[in-house]
C-alpha cells in the first residue's frame, strides 16, 4: 500500500439516479473525478428546516485528488438540485499505487500542443 495523503473519496447524495447519473457524466466527462460508483435505494433519515424527514437517496462515491476538490464542489453544486446538497470528502490515508497513479492520470487534464 502507498501512503496516499493527495486523494479523497467524496460522498455526495441525490434524489433519485436519473439525477445521480447526470452529476457522474457531468464531473467525469470535466475530469473531475477517476470513478463514481452509485449505490441506489439508499435510505436516509436527517433533520431538514425543523423536522425530522426520510427520504429514498443514491449515493455516489467519487473518487478524486485534493487538487480537484474545490472544482468538484463547485461542479456539483452548480448541478444538484438540492439547497444543501451531502458533498463530504474523505482524505484516503492509503492505496494501492497502481489504483492511485490510475487516479492521478485519469483526473489530469490532457495537456495542450504548443502550435507551429
Amino acid at each position: 500500500m502507498k501512503t496516499a495523503r493527495s486523494f479523497a473519496v467524496v460522498l455526495v447524495t441525490a434524489p433519485d439516479l436519473k439525477t445521480a447519473r447526470s452529476l457522474a457524466q457531468t464531473v467525469l466527462q470535466a475530469r473531475l473525478a477517476a470513478c463514481v460508483n452509485l449505490v441506489p435505494r439508499l435510505e436516509s433519515h436527517y433533520w431538514w428546516q425543523g423536522k425530522l424527514e426520510h427520504s429514498t437517496e443514491v449515493l455516489l462515491v467519487l473518487k478524486t485528488t485534493q487538487a480537484r476538490l474545490p472544482a468538484l464542489e463547485k461542479t456539483i453544486l452548480q448541478h444538484h438540485p438540492y439547497d444543501t446538497p451531502e458533498i463530504l470528502a474523505l482524505l484516503i490515508q492509503a492505496g494501492t499505487a497502481r489504483y492511485l497513479d490510475w487516479l492521478t492520470n485519469c483526473v489530469q487534464l490532457p495537456s495542450r500542443g504548443r502550435g507551429a
